[in-house]
């Protein structure tokens, strides 16, 4: 059994990472998160665009969203900063829900400064007690590992997707937690996806969660994704339908795994052990901030053209088979698969290389986005505001 070292949190969950970080409820309340990461080393600030006068199901979703980044097992301990007290104790209390250090100040009736300085003082406390934590040793079954792919071309459904469905199938076997979505690009492989979920009910939720994403585009008046899906630069790499895109897509959940459930955006899984699929974007940012809501600890991106996306809390491992993004962008790539194309390294090798990589990277090896200090966090926003 495959095994790393990582933080075990109160929740039992395996962390890969020890992050103190500082969480705006809101816009308005970015100025003062990152000015206590700017006087507290050691903290990381996630600021974002929305927050005020969301509703319904958008709500809904901002606060599993933010609690869900909070309760990361990657997080060691939060601070929550918004602009009056009621909103922001409703994150604090999901986070707390988990057993994790969290404190929650309030800037309405305060002030910026007296808030800053009062959120410095808990974050400069969270600091010193998770620099003490230790990691332990947990097995394949305490990880719980996201993919997405991006700016896919003719490599990506030939070898980088597959590489990253050998490494679905085989720790799928272990009993790893694993996440795949992209609702929209899988557009033209819908029928074929939903023959892999674990029973027939599963493989409806999700045909009616596809279904549902189209019904939402035409009511927003548009029949096509015209230069939504395929991108442009999908395009430029050969891939000239969202039927090709779809099928390149679906190589990365392997041939062998069978998804056991469905969820919606950041909703973390409920029904043990296997592979999930859940409602996203195909936005790389978005669809990753919201696998790392749902409690995800590592994410593998294989790319075709080059991405370089990153996530605040989420190590993101690059897969790339196209020699020219090695030759061109390789400061953004973790693992070169292209020796697959040039028949000098075979697709069940490629695989184990990417396990052995993912158990280094949950032991503390730091990605190319972490390096290069990519920090992508956006939230999904279904309407707008009030």
């Amino acid at each position: 059994m495959p095994s790393f070292f990582g933080y075990r949190r109160e929740n039992g969950r395996v962390g890969v990472r020890n992050h103190v970080i500082i969480l705006p409820l809101d816009d308005l309340s970015n100025a003062a998160s990152e000015a206590v990461a700017n006087n507290i080393k050691g903290t990381l600030a996630i600021p974002h665009p929305y927050g005020r006068l969301q509703f319904g199901a958008d709500l809904d979703l901002h606060f599993r969203t933010l609690i869900g980044t909070g309760a990361n097992p990657n997080v060691a301990a939060v601070v929550v900063i918004g602009i009056e007290p009621g909103w922001t104790k409703r994150v604090v209390d999901g986070i707390k829900a988990t057993g994790k250090p969290v404190q929650g100040f309030a800037i309405e009736g305060n002030g910026d400064i007296s808030t800053i300085a009062a959120a410095s003082r808990a974050a400069k406390d969270f600091v010193h007690w998770a620099s003490e934590l230790v990691r332990s040793e947990a097995d394949i079954r305490d990880l719980w590992v996201s993919v997405k792919c991006g700016e896919s071309d003719t490599t990506s459904g030939l070898a980088s997707n597959p590489t990253v469905g050998d490494f679905i199938d085989k720790v799928d076997a272990l009993g790893a937690t694993t996440c795949f979505g992209e609702t929209s690009e899988l557009t033209g492989a819908e029928a074929v996806c939903a023959t892999r979920a674990a029973n027939p009910a599963v493989g409806e939720k999700f045909l009616k969660t596809w279904s549902d994403y189209n019904d939402f585009i035409l009511a927003n008046k548009t029949n096509d994704l015209s230069e939504s899906q395929p991108t442009k630069g999908n395009i430029e790499g050969g891939l000239t339908t969202i039927e090709e895109k779809a099928f390149g897509n679906f190589q990365k959940i392997g041939k062998k795994a069978r998804y056991v459930d469905v969820l919606e955006p950041a909703q973390a899984p409920t029904k043990g052990a296997g592979l999930y699929f859940m409602d996203t974007s195909s936005a790389a940012a978005e669809c990753v901030t919201l696998q790392a809501a749902a409690g995800f600890a590592v994410h593998l991106f294989p790319t075709g053209q080059g991405n370089v996306i990153g996530n605040p809390i989420l190590p993101v491992i690059k897969i790339t088979a196209n020699p020219r993004t090695v030759r061109t962008m390789g400061e953004h790539v973790d693992h070169d698969v292209s020796g697959i194309l040039r028949r000098e390294l075979t697709l069940d090798a490629a695989g184990d290389q990417l396990i052995a990589l993912t158990l280094r990277t949950a032991n503390g090896r730091l990605t190319a986005a972490e390096v290069l200090g990519h920090r992508e966090f956006v939230l999904t926003k279904l309407y707008r505001s009030a």
